[in-house]
């Protein structure tokens, strides 16, 4: 089996094999758009094939920024070949196949994920991308869906990606009113991003999103905080003007909110609402005011949010000011 990156000569073959499924909405299309884009590259896309010039038995593909050294996710892995044959008159053990769960698709993906990673590392990527699976939000209960998703997350597994986060993506649309503020808070805008810095390390010890959990543990809330703040102002499209705070009106501060826009749509970004004012209905009145202030400065139809499935208080602001529960994605990593 050879384990390799495609050449850009043979992409219009590769893709040939590309076909979207129930676990992934990624076609032939849309990969030769991002690759005008710059975010998918044929370094990129990996191939599994038992003999040169052959049907590949798995494609994986991973995305990265524009001007990314290294891939920052897996966005999808293919097995053109479907589910592969189980051979009883082998001379492997018998427990060869139940360690592939009787899909050998797992085991090869599985191969080939490591083998790009072995790469990636040693060209100075500390941590294997994570995969992300974005699935419809009652793909639990779809059979054709958790079958699509169970080889891929063996495959997931067996090459490192064990740690799973679901999170819910929610959309809002224009022709859902915004609701009207309670009038207990005042948005006012902030200029310097050190008032960020100290309010995201706030409300990062208490926070409910696993990711923040994880790098505040990893890094400490403080480089978490100036990581958050640096990635919005630097890497994210939207505008620095569009940051608020968020006070009462005798002046207290609760929290903030920080809107964005990804290469694709506005987003809700980043907001908190400080431990002690939790509990009270603040997060739904600061996302209500990202959303109008997205609407008006973007004019767009649409704005995206996410949260953790386990975020319970998040998801409840999202579904109080509008937003309808629209997609799942599911998060494999390292840690």
């Amino acid at each position: 089996m050879i384990f390799r990156p495609i050449v850009p000569q043979e992409l219009g073959s590769v893709l040939a094999h590309v076909q979207p499924d129930s676990s992934t909405a990624l076609s032939a299309d849309l990969i030769r758009s991002r690759l005008a884009l710059g975010e998918y590259r044929p370094g990129w896309i990996w191939i599994a094939e038992p003999v040169p010039g052959r049907t590949p038995m798995a494609i994986a593909v991973w995305w990265g920024r524009p001007l990314d050294c290294h891939p920052g996710s897996l966005d999808a892995l293919f097995a053109p070949l479907g589910p592969l044959p189980v051979s009883t008159g082998s001379s492997r053990p018998a427990s060869w196949a139940a360690s592939c769960s009787t899909d050998p698709r797992s085991a090869v993906a599985a191969a080939l994920l490591t083998a790009a990673h072995q790469v990636f590392a040693a060209d100075g990527l500390a941590i294997a991308p994570p995969f992300h699976l974005f699935l419809p939000p009652e793909w639990h209960a779809r059979s054709d869906v958790a079958a699509a998703v169970a080889w891929r997350r063996r495959a997931a597994e067996a090459a490192g990606l064990r740690c799973a986060n679901e999170r819910l993506r929610f959309e809002w649309t224009t022709d859902r009113p915004v609701p009207a503020l309670s009038g207990r808070l005042r948005f006012v805008p902030e200029p310097d991003d050190e008032v960020f810095v100290r309010l995201i390390r706030r409300v990062l010890p208490g926070t409910l999103e696993r990711a923040g959990i994880r790098e505040c543990m990893l890094v400490g809330a403080e480089a978490q905080a100036r990581a958050e703040v640096a990635f919005y102002r630097q890497e994210m499209l939207g505008k620095r003007a569009w940051w608020r705070i968020a006070r009462t009106t005798t002046g207290q501060v609760v929290g903030f909110g920080i809107p964005s826009h990804n290469s694709e749509v506005p987003v809700t970004g980043c907001l908190g609402v400080l431990p002690e004012f939790r509990g009270r209905g603040f997060a739904a009145e600061i996302l209500a005011e990202t959303t109008r202030i997205l609407s008006v400065e973007t004019g767009a139809a649409l704005i995206r949010g996410e949260t953790d499935a386990t975020n319970h208080p998040m998801v409840a602001a999202f579904e109080l000011v509008g937003y309808l529960d629209h997609a799942r994605r599911l998060v494999l990593s390292a840690n």
